[in-house]
């Protein structure tokens, strides 16, 4: 697994994040006290006031015909209160262990992602399928949103490293209208050139522009490795949203993954409430339009060693917003 670190200023302390990891051996994951053990006794002796992991193992899944019919019921208001259509025990037992063992888990109240990655994220099979396969799983609403770019000449584009800066101008709005903080333009400088080194088939970044008479409105960042391809960040402008330029741009970065030879478009994170009151409900629905599914991993869990130091952090990044 990958280890990032992040030391906290005037002080010895660090945190040790393993986001989306350990990535484990199917056969070997069940033993948790044998990889975690090693992990933990790692991170303390080098100095973490708290070791957080969230190996990617799924618990539950959803199919997006369960979803919506749950919202037409008007009863539930969080996913967890819908059954599943299939259940991993496997998951729930690791999850188990992990609590067992002293992991500690941020819940969430049902409105939100999760902590750092998202708990819930929504994927679709796109392997094998045809454009017209594809197109039959979705809504009539995305269907017809799809025309409807098509009709107003939204044209969608795969970018180069300079169109950076128009995704990010695009990006930087999306942020102050949804509230959120952006990353700097050289994150995704960075990003772009450590995926797309010596162009490595293992893995790649692409930047997508939905654009009408040369003006932008929407654009999103894909990112393959292996056979799988997320969506990994996205921006839109206000303006234009009446030509479907989301819909079109995400059609179009779907087929890509197919044809890129991917099994999995993935959407990443949705938030776990069915309340179409709330300001997140929105997202959900964008995406199970599209027939996938919504995947509940065991999410992430923090060992913690020094109870003060783990107390302040999660103070001063409450305040930070």
């Amino acid at each position: 697994g990958l280890i990032l670190i992040r030391n906290i200023p005037k002080t010895k302390w660090s945190l040790f994040y393993l986001p989306e990891g350990p990535v484990l051996d199917p056969n070997y994951s069940r033993n948790v006290v044998d990889w975690l053990t090693p992990l933990r006794d790692f991170a303390k002796s080098a100095g973490a006031f708290n070791l957080k992991l969230g190996p990617q193992i799924t618990i539950n899944t959803w199919d997006a015909s369960t979803i919506k019919n749950a919202i037409s019921d008007n009863v539930y208001k969080k996913l967890k209160d819908v059954d599943p259509d299939r259940v991993n025990p496997f998951g729930n037992e690791i999850g188990t262990k992990l609590r067992n063992l002293g992991g500690k888990q941020i819940e969430t109240d049902g409105e939100g992602f999760g902590d750092v990655q998202p708990r819930f994220v929504f994927t679709i099979d796109v392997a094998g399928k045809t454009d017209e396969e594809l197109l039959a799983s979705f809504s009539q609403e995305w269907r017809r949103n799809i025309k409807k770019a098509e009709k107003s000449e939204v044209k969608v584009r795969q970018a180069s490293f300079t169109d950076l800066e128009t995704f990010h101008t695009l990006y930087v709005e999306t942020a102050v209208r949804d509230k959120f903080t952006p990353r700097p333009l050289n994150y995704f400088k960075q990003m772009w050139e450590s995926l797309n080194v010596n162009s490595n088939e293992l893995a790649e970044m692409r930047l997508y522009l939905a654009e009408q008479e040369n003006i932008c409105h929407a654009a999103c960042l894909w990112v393959r490795v292996g056979k799988h391809v997320w969506y990994t960040y996205g921006a839109s402008s206000t303006s234009g949203r009446e030509l479907r330029p989301s819909n079109a741009i995400q059609w179009q970065m779907m087929k890509d993954a197919r044809d890129a030879g991917a099994n999995i478009y993935d959407m990443r994170g949705i938030a776990a409430t069915l309340n179409e009151k709330s300001p997140l409900f929105g997202l959900l629905r964008f995406k199970i339009g599209t027939g996938g599914k919504v995947i509940q991993y065991v999410g992430e869990w923090d060992f913690v060693f020094k109870p003060f130091i783990y107390k302040a952090f999660r103070i001063a990044l409450a305040r930070r917003g």
